[in-house]
């Protein structure tokens, strides 16, 4: 009996997850390299995931309404407060947002530690479980993320500070319970560093390079046994090196775009 029919079915609900992510991830990832605060993800996606944990510590369902309300009340917390010491504190922004990531992240490990299966959904946060994501549960996802990029291209490069964060926060409350904290980085952060020096047509180009990152890797998964998660990572960044290395050696395309 052919193994492919089983393969495809697990294939496309992940990569329509990745590439949902992707969506939203890269412009908002231009917008973190611009605004020289590229560690925000992690601190947010750390917050949200804390609210995940805080939740089910109080027995809430894992997929259950509470749980999504509480991590999106943290990730929305987080936000505000990040927002706030920007406008206060902008010079040490940067060692803020590493502060609240270690402190939520430490936290995380805490409410955990009494957990038998902590370490099992410490991971869970961390690396995820794209490849088991449920197709039935991609539809709200989508309805968001079209709801989020409605409003960001509409907006444009016109976007508040405090419009930025909350746009942020709910995007990073949904991609981290989606795919795990790595690929929420990772997302956010290559395609819009790798396509840093391209003139016209970066989002374009940062956009095949999030979908064929997460493509290559669940590929290389299925074919090779080994989590999809890290695959995903690595392939994605030696696309982007790659990328990068291309547009560094060709002078019509190594203007920066703004």
């Amino acid at each position: 009996m052919s193994t492919e029919p089983f393969q495809l079915a697990i294939l496309w609900p992940a990569l329509a997850a990745g590439l949902l992510v992707t969506a939203t991830h890269v412009p908002l990832g231009i917008q973190v390299l611009n605004r020289g605060i590229v560690f925000i993800d992690l601190a947010v996606a750390q917050v949200a995931g804390l609210g995940v944990i805080l939740a089910g510590r109080f027995g809430f369902e894992p997929q259950g309404a509470a749980v999504q309300i509480a991590a999106f009340t943290a990730a929305i917390a987080g936000a505000l407060l990040l927002n706030w010491s920007e406008r206060r504190w902008p010079d040490v922004q940067e060692a803020i947002i590493g502060v609240t990531f270690i402190l939520a992240a430490t936290g995380a490990t805490l409410a955990l530690a009494s957990n038998p299966h902590g370490a099992e959904h410490l991971k869970d946060l961390l690396v995820g479980q794209i490849l088991w994501v449920d197709p039935s549960a991609l539809w709200l996802p989508a309805l968001a993320y079209a709801l989020l990029l409605a409003a960001w291209f509409g907006i444009g490069a016109g976007i508040g500070r405090f419009a930025f964060y909350l746009a942020f926060a709910c995007a990073v409350t949904v991609s981290v319970q989606l795919v795990g904290l790595y690929l929420v980085f990772t997302t956010l952060i290559v395609p819009a560093l790798a396509t840093r020096r391209i003139a016209r047509g970066r989002i374009v180009a940062a956009y095949l390079l999030g979908g064929l990152g997460y493509l290559g890797g669940l590929g290389l998964s299925i074919v090779s046994d080994l989590p999809p998660g890290p695959l995903i990572v690595w392939i994605m960044a030696a696309f982007g090196i790659a990328l990068f290395a291309w547009t560094s050696r060709t002078p019509s395309r190594a203007l920066r775009a703004d």
